[in-house]
């Protein structure tokens, strides 16, 4: 993880692996291919993270480090920092992006990383009464994301992909 400062905002950059939970004036950037980030915000605090998890899981050992890696993990700091602002998961928005398709078979990886992955994420979501309020999800292309927690906007570019699969609530915004 990176943190770039402005004079405007403070941007931080997660890696595969990284995870940033905040707010005031933050923005949130990283470049997605099979890995999924989700996107919390809290429309009436502004506060809230992303992750960017490779893998839906592992096995893991209840003394090891949480490890971002895992969307199993990433959904753990994710908890840890919504009960440590006193907060409940169904207070916050999110918003689902990755999981394309990035590998072939002839390189010996498994085309279903990326499905498995958004999988992963919607039934965390889905488990913790976490409205999903737009994805962005599969197809083939990189993704590139920036999440401003001031306002819980996320702005994408999505260069020379196709097949995404896209959603985006219609009903009224709650900015709080």
């Amino acid at each position: 993880m990176k943190t770039i400062p402005n004079a405007d905002f403070e941007t931080v950059v997660l890696h595969a692996g990284d995870f940033y939970f905040g707010g005031g004036r933050t923005r949130i950037s990283t470049l997605l291919g099979s890995c999924v980030s989700i996107a919390l915000w809290h429309p009436r605090l502004r506060i809230g993270g992303m992750c960017h998890y490779m893998m839906e899981a592992r096995p893991r050992p209840s003394d090891e480090t949480l490890d971002g890696r895992y969307g199993s993990e990433a959904f753990l700091m994710f908890l840890q920092h919504i009960t440590r602002t006193a907060t409940q998961p169904g207070d916050y928005q999110a918003k689902l992006f990755g999981g394309g398709n990035m590998f072939n078979a002839e390189r010996g990886k498994s085309p279903e990383i990326g499905a498995r992955n958004i999988e992963c994420g919607k039934q965390f979501l889905a488990d913790h009464n976490i409205p999903l309020i737009s994805s962005h999800v599969g197809g083939s292309g990189r993704r590139k994301l920036h999440f401003d927690l001031w306002t819980g906007d996320v702005w994408l570019a999505f260069p020379e992909g196709e097949g995404a699969h896209v959603h985006t609530h219609r009903g009224k915004r709650d900015h709080g």
